[in-house]
């Protein structure tokens, strides 16, 4: 296991996290998109977006964490997490609204170059911490079918398929995902 930490995201760590996704994304979800998809997402446009959710969250229960690996002399930014209370985009098609007791991941993305350090579980943990202080009893996140490290990983900490499932349409390509969920409450 690496030495690491997680702390919240500062708005000098939205270009970091943005390369972190635009390279997660083009290597983990190569098989996954079409390739011209992967090649079209701009870095620039990713790291505004960032900043407006570092610094302008839309209630105090989102929130943005970053993990840190360690070393000697350097520090380097290799994962983030984004989460807060379930809105739409945590729902099913057609389903209503969840409780405001659910929380929902938005993205956890390690670099994979820097994955089975333990950054993962940190970030997830971090968060997890973060929803019980904020009161939620219980926690959604979308996964994709295709996509077996994510569904092992959250399986691993005790998440499970709620039922839920959609497919996005990616330039009329459809991708399937499923919904797991966790009960987070301290008891």
């Amino acid at each position: 296991m690496a030495l690491g930490f997680v702390r919240p995201a500062r708005p000098e760590d939205a270009a970091e996290i943005a390369r972190i996704q635009l390279t997660t994304w083009r290597s983990a979800y190569r098989r996954l998109f079409p390739a011209h998809v992967l090649a079209s997402l701009d870095e620039g446009y990713l790291a505004r977006g960032w900043s407006e959710a570092i610094e302008s969250a839309p209630s105090p229960r989102h929130r943005v964490l970053i993990a840190v690996e360690q070393a000697e002399n350097a520090q380097t930014v290799v994962g983030f997490a984004a989460a807060g209370p379930a809105d739409e985009q945590a729902l099913a098609p057609e389903e209503p609204p969840l409780p405001d007791s659910v929380a929902a991941f938005t993205d956890l993305l390690v670099e994979p170059r820097w994955g089975r350090r333990g950054h993962g579980s940190r970030l997830l943990s971090a968060t997890v911490d973060l929803w019980r202080e904020d009161g939620f009893t219980s926690a959604v996140a979308w996964a994709y079918d295709a996509d077996e490290a994510m569904k092992k990983f959250l399986g691993s900490a005790g998440w499970e398929p709620d039922g839920a499932a959609r497919a996005l349409d990616v330039d009329d390509m459809l991708v399937n995902q499923l919904r797991l969920h966790v009960a987070v409450s301290a008891e």
